[in-house]
């Protein structure tokens, strides 16, 4: 199960937005449509299936509570996951407090990361691309180890 690609998609007054169809039959078959939404770092959105999340849910959890780090990331991704339901149309009701958080507008980008989907403002992604490739440009930032031996 790995999810890929870019997705221009809208997010309607009432806060729904329509998973892309090439999805829907994979999210129903590995989750029966539940998914759970959370907040990154970055501001945007992050949406798991919900065995995929129930995963990371149980790694959170079991950092050390003494950690402040720790506690910070769990109260952060923890405290404002948010199961959602998909409807017999595909869409899903992100939660206000959610779209405000990343500043989802109307138009929005959903992108694939593997396990999961990253959900941002178009506006936002734009930006932020521009940023990244920069930052990969100037040769910002070490690569990690693993990544040494990768050959694309």
């Amino acid at each position: 199960m790995q999810f890929r690609g870019i997705n221009n998609i809208s997010v309607d007054a009432k806060g729904r937005m329509a998973m892309p169809a090439r999805y829907r039959e994979r999210l129903l078959e590995i989750c029966g449509g539940r998914l759970v939404v959370t907040v990154d770092r970055d501001h945007c959105l992050l949406v798991y299936p919900l065995p995929e999340w129930e995963i990371i849910e149980a790694k959170l959890n079991a950092l050390p509570s003494l950690n402040l780090q720790a506690r910070l990331l769990q109260r952060l991704l923890i405290g404002h996951a948010t199961e959602l339901d998909m409807d017999a149309q595909g869409r899903v009701l992100l939660p206000a407090m959610l779209r405000d958080f990343a500043g989802l507008k109307k138009k929005a980008i959903l992108i694939g990361q593997g396990k999961k989907f990253e959900i941002w403002d178009e506006e936002t992604w734009n930006e932020s691309q521009e940023e990244w490739l920069a930052a990969v440009q100037a040769g910002d930032g070490d690569l990690p180890a693993a990544l040494e031996e990768l050959s694309l």
